[in-house]
């Protein structure tokens, strides 16, 4: 396939809108937590049929995925990394998008996890919907569900399970911990970080028994998938030195 990192953005409007091409379809897609495995059978379809796929850092797995589409697609990489600064912005990534449709490509967003956790879709839904650029939504697995079972762990159970929350630990300072007081199971994404700030707010302000188990998956799903077992009290010992 055509590999393409900025070639997209740096384009100019009149090499797209002739006013004769119509703009193509904008699949926003889910992949899952981690390889071909995970996709599911629409995202797959899409996959093999786009003309250009626009995708995030998908992990170790990725070239599994990406070997599925055609010959001529353009592959144009905008994966985010931690705040870096050669990371893509979100503004450029969207304007590749709406670009990609006014020259009349039928593209696939692919999008790690699911599009509807924590994934800054409606930011691209917004833009496309400025442009006029049709668009579908794609549901994918979430890492929140998947990884948990991964390590042989259900998120709900009849007598000790009837609840589960999903929150992103990025910004950790702004999360009100007393909420988790009566919440069975918690999962926290983007959570490595700010492992031990999590486990003392949940203990002081949440009133968590330090016995209560936790679970740390690092690369779930994948074939480079980590699991670590504790305790509100060890599980940050545990997984000391890890780069989660």
């Amino acid at each position: 396939p055509t590999r393409s990192v900025a070639s997209a953005l740096h384009k100019s409007e009149s090499e797209f809108d002739d006013g004769r091409t119509p703009p193509g379809t904008v699949h926003l897609v889910g992949a899952g937590p981690g390889g071909l495995d995970y996709l599911t059978v629409k995202a797959l379809r899409i996959l093999r049929q786009c003309d250009a796929v626009v995708y995030d850092d998908l992990g170790s797995n990725c070239g599994d995925i990406l070997n599925q589409v055609k010959p001529s697609c353009e592959l144009v990489f905008v994966g985010k990394r931690g705040g870096d600064l050669g990371s893509w912005r979100q503004g450029d990534i969207n304007e590749v998008l709406v670009k990609l449709s006014i020259a009349g490509k039928t593209t696939c967003r692919l999008k790690g996890g699911c599009p509807s956790v924590f994934s800054r879709v409606r930011e691209e839904m917004a833009a496309l919907n400025k442009h006029n650029v049709p668009y579908e939504l794609v549901p994918g697995i979430s890492s929140s569900l998947a990884a948990p079972l991964s390590a042989n762990v259900p998120l709900t159970d009849k007598n000790f399970g009837k609840h589960f929350v999903v929150t992103s630990a990025h910004d950790v300072s702004s999360l009100n911990f007393a909420a988790y007081t009566h919440i069975d199971t918690a999962v926290f994404l983007m959570a490595g970080k700010v492992l031990p700030v999590i486990v003392t707010r949940l203990v002081r302000e949440a009133k968590k028994e330090t016995n209560t188990p936790c679970v740390v998956v690092k690369n779930g799903c994948t074939d480079r998938e980590t699991v670590f077992y504790g305790t509100l009290a060890t599980i940050a010992e545990t997984t000391a030195g890890q780069k989660l």
